[in-house]
């Protein structure tokens, strides 16, 4: 299992970042534009629980599985929430959003991705995964709400 953490200050507002992770598709879409689809399968009141079949395009292919939500918060000053979801059935991965206001024009985004192979042979994947993929992710999540806000 490989876990990945980093933190980014973005210059809007905690509601603002907060739209693009807890929103529609299309917010969605302008930060993880390879999701084509994110389809409510049970919702709970306490969103804890809930899972969405989200549909992933990779090239030509796109992948389908369910999004399970494990921890959710949102609250003036933080907003939190966690996912798992097992792509391909090889991972299962999960992802760790966590917003704190810094003032009211000022985010801290925390994202922390952890990857756990399913399969033995998975393992040797994992052997050279880095954290650019969660420095690009973080860089974009900053580029597109700073040029929205």
């Amino acid at each position: 299992m490989k876990q990945w953490s980093r933190e980014i200050e973005i210059n809007t507002s905690i509601e603002h970042v907060w739209s693009y992770l807890d929103g529609s598709l299309e917010q969605m879409q302008k930060i993880m534009p390879q999701v084509v689809e994110n389809k409510p399968i049970k919702l709970t009141e306490e969103v804890v629980g809930s899972i969405y079949r989200q549909k992933y395009k990779e090239g030509k292919r796109i992948q389908e599985y369910d999004v399970h939500t494990l921890e959710y918060i949102n609250t003036n000053n933080d907003k939190k929430m966690k996912v798992q979801f097992i792509l391909a059935n090889w991972f299962e991965i999960t992802a760790l959003y966590e917003l704190h206001r810094v003032n009211d024009a000022k985010t801290k985004l925390t994202y922390t991705v952890t990857n756990k192979p399913l399969k033995w042979f998975v393992k040797l994947f994992l052997i050279f995964a880095n954290d650019k993929v969660v420095i690009k992710f973080l860089e974009n999540v900053k580029r597109v709400a700073e040029s929205e806000a």
